[in-house]
């Protein structure tokens, strides 16, 4: 007991003082000297979700709805061809092999107090707006019965949801609202007892012949051993006819959103980086994936930068690391990410790229906690991003939301997944 009031008198000790001063943001970040420090900085805002009718602040020519409330902890979105929109209300799968101790205590009390302790719905539910009025007026449980799903695609009159261990598919026609069929495995996907990233995003490609799946790694770096790591860090691509995979991309920490960008064709992701090495490292990234490219976790990060805390080191590896495109800051959590051409929208807001940043649990001052804008020219990004969707902390520091899964709906607004909110905002340019 001595030594547990100890740690907590450090984690609470370790959330004051200010951010290490340094440009985190843009396609050349300025990487400040590691910190090493005994207790790891905790800093989890406490989730309250949103008092009343309050929503979060828009920009400046926009307008938000509460496109659908009263969820259970909404987590990724997918929007169908008739504009219906699908949203997986979910949460972590069960973890027996999570190691036991001090740590593991204090890091389960935290991630109560960020309101991710829930038990999973395990569900996929539809929403429709058939008025166009910014709130779906129908909402029922498309599928139900699954394992910590998460990412979605929609191919060839087949839907396939991406649990958190394996891709299953059931069949789909336009303008359904239940699905009965039972679930048939594509290809298993890394899980088992620790699972410690477990959220599986899924993409598909425009000839309907893959899919791309985003896995995160087993731990933070690499701490359980690498044999825990075997295709995780990476994307992988599963072949949707026969369900062979094989690692596309690799040394990705955390790729959760995907997407295609849409002047260039290629494949983009958003990563969540590493943690312990101090408030302003590891920039979380948005970056094109180059197919067998190695993006450096867990030996090196941005580029060349080694991990002394990695052993063995590998020097092979870290020589071909990649840096990524674009930093968007330390601990900021990037989840969602979804291209829009912005057509009607604020000049800031057109052509480029909208990321849900879930915010920071282990940084001083917190950061991320809202939905960002970055510009895109030339089919790279370009500029500073642009805050969108704010207020999501409030004056104390709690959390009345955190976003997730982006989605651009058939109208051409922007939908939000908060899964401390349990609700779907949407996002639009204000009416006249």
């Amino acid at each position: 007991m001595r030594i547990g009031t100890c740690l907590l008198v450090l984690c609470c000790l370790s959330c004051s003082g200010n951010a290490q001063d340094a440009v985190e943001t843009g396609p050349r970040p300025q990487l400040p000297a590691p910190e090493r420090a005994l207790i790891p900085t905790v800093n989890v805002a406490e989730a309250v979700g949103w008092p009343g009718d309050q929503a979060p602040t828009p920009a400046a020519g926009l307008a938000v709805t509460r496109f659908a409330d009263g969820l259970a902890h909404p987590r990724w979105l997918h929007v169908l061809p008739n504009g219906d929109v699908l949203v997986a209300e979910s949460n972590a799968p069960p973890k027996p092999a999570q190691k036991k101790g001090i740590r593991s205590f204090f890091m389960a009390r935290a991630m109560k107090k960020a309101g991710a302790a829930a038990p999973s719905a395990n569900r996929i539910t539809l929403l429709r707006d058939a008025d166009g009025d910014g709130v779906a007026e129908m909402r029922t449980p498309l599928l139900t019965g699954l394992f910590s799903p998460f990412g979605m695609a929609l191919v060839d009159g087949r839907l396939y949801i991406a649990n958190a261990d394996a891709i299953v598919s059931v069949p789909y026609r336009e303008g359904d609202t239940r699905i009965d069929a039972r679930p048939v495995k594509l290809a298993d996907l890394p899980g088992g007892p620790l699972n410690h990233h477990w959220t599986k995003s899924l993409l598909a490609s425009a000839d309907g012949r893959h899919l791309y799946v985003g896995v995160g790694s087993n731990s933070n770096v690499g701490e359980n051993g690498m044999a825990m790591e075997t295709d995780r860090a990476a994307i992988l691509q599963v072949d949707i006819a026969t369900g062979a995979k094989r690692v596309f991309a690799s040394g990705l920490r955390n790729p959760v959103g995907l997407a295609w960008e849409p002047h260039g064709g290629g494949l983009w992701t958003v990563v969540n980086e590493r943690d312990e090495l101090g408030d302003a490292l590891v920039p979380d990234y948005l970056t094109s994936v180059r197919e067998g490219a190695f993006y450096g976790w867990p030996y090196s990060y941005y580029g060349a930068n080694v991990d002394a805390r990695v052993k063995p080191p590998r020097p092979d590896l870290v020589a071909k690391a990649i840096a990524p495109d674009y930093a968007l800051g330390a601990h900021v959590a990037a989840l969602g990410l979804a291209f829009h051409d912005g057509q009607g929208w604020p000049t800031t807001l057109q052509r480029g790229a909208f990321i849900a940043e879930h915010g920071s649990w282990n940084r001083r001052q917190p950061a991320g906690y809202k939905l960002v804008f970055v510009p895109f020219v030339g089919g790279q990004p370009h500029g500073s991003p642009v805050d969108v969707l704010t207020g999501f902390l409030d004056d104390e520091g709690r959390a009345r939301g955190r976003p997730v899964g982006v989605a651009v709906d058939a109208r051409g607004g922007v939908l939000l997944a908060d899964d401390v909110g349990n609700a779907v905002w949407r996002v639009a340019p204000a009416r006249p």
